[in-house]
Formats: C-alpha cells, sequence, structure tokens
C-alpha cells in the first residue's frame, strides 16, 4: 500500500476540501481567498500532509476541524509561488451524531 495524492485547486472564495478517507497527501493550489476543510471519515492516528502552493496572491485559511498548538492558526506566506506544508494526525473522525472531526495540525510555513 503506498501513499495517494490528490490534487485540489482552489480560487477566491472556495473551499479546498481534502478528502480524508481516500488520501493522505493533499496538494493544494491555491488562488486569492480560501478555507481548506475536510471530507471523509478516516482513522484515529492516521497521519496527512497537506501542501499549498501559492498561485498568484492567496491567503489561505482553516476549518475548525484544524487544531493548533496553543490555539493559534498559522499564518501563511500570501506571495505568489509560497510553498507551505500542514502535517496532521487524525485525533477523532466524524462517523456518529455529534462527533467532530479533529485534525491534530502544525504548519511549516514558506518553503519559498
Amino acid at each position: 500500500a503506498g501513499i495517494s495524492t490528490e490534487a485540489i485547486s482552489a480560487s477566491a472564495g472556495t473551499d479546498a476540501s481534502i478528502n480524508l478517507a481516500s488520501y493522505q497527501d493533499h496538494k493544494v493550489t491555491a488562488t486569492g481567498i480560501c478555507t481548506i476543510t475536510c471530507q471523509g471519515t478516516a482513522t484515529e492516528g492516521q497521519t496527512h500532509s497537506v501542501r499549498i502552493v501559492n498561485s498568484g496572491i492567496a491567503t489561505v485559511g482553516f476549518s475548525s476541524y484544524f487544531l493548533w498548538p496553543g490555539g493559534g492558526v498559522p499564518t501563511l506566506t500570501t506571495t505568489d509561488g509560497a510553498i507551505s506544508m500542514i502535517s496532521l494526525t487524525v485525533q477523532r473522525s466524524s462517523g456518529g451524531t455529534g462527533i467532530a472531526t479533529q485534525l491534530l495540525s502544525g504548519a511549516s510555513i514558506n518553503y519559498s
């Protein structure tokens, strides 16, 4: 079993919804203001990576599923061509009434 990669394009005013059930690596090409969220049920403890590549100026936010150390969401670089990586571990995955997905997340910012 290898690592499956999905490629997503997110433009101004849209969400980039990563599929936790089918992929472990997620490449998001972002333009304008967009939000990363998730779909699908994943296994607790499963790890994922999200690579964000700016195509033009991009401001990327994250849904409330993403939990960050100290509670602060990182500010990603907005410049064209910037690359950032989000590493996450599934703490809890939706699938039942009242169960919200929790992704323990960390950011490596500005590889450009």
